[in-house]
């Protein structure tokens, strides 16, 4: 194990999560942190020249489709169900005094 985490870095990590660790959780946590650290360093190790960046490892393609109106202005049809109407519009009941 290359990556030996020190005891000031678990203190510091603990603090940045909000975690209060007892003295085995610690230990636990210093080696589990040590061994992805050097997993991260044999990824490194990786010859990557040839592989092109990418977002996800699944094509994602955009699956909106184009906002048109299909239904039109019809408000005189819409305000035939209205109880009561003014100026081309729905008319409430105030609610507020």
């Amino acid at each position: 194990m290359a990556n030996i985490i020190s005891d000031e870095t678990m203190e510091y990590v603990g603090i940045l999560a909000k975690l209060e660790l007892s003295p085995e959780e610690k230990e636990a946590a210093k080696k589990d942190m040590g061994r992805m650290l050097d997993y991260i360093d044999k990824l490194n190790e990786l010859d990557t020249s040839g592989a092109e960046p990418m977002s996800h490892v699944f094509p994602v393609t955009n699956v909106f489709r184009e906002d048109v109106v299909t239904n039109g202005d019809d408000r005189e049809q819409i305000l035939k169900n209205a109880p009561e109407q003014k100026d081309g519009a729905f008319k409430v009941p105030k609610t507020v005094e």
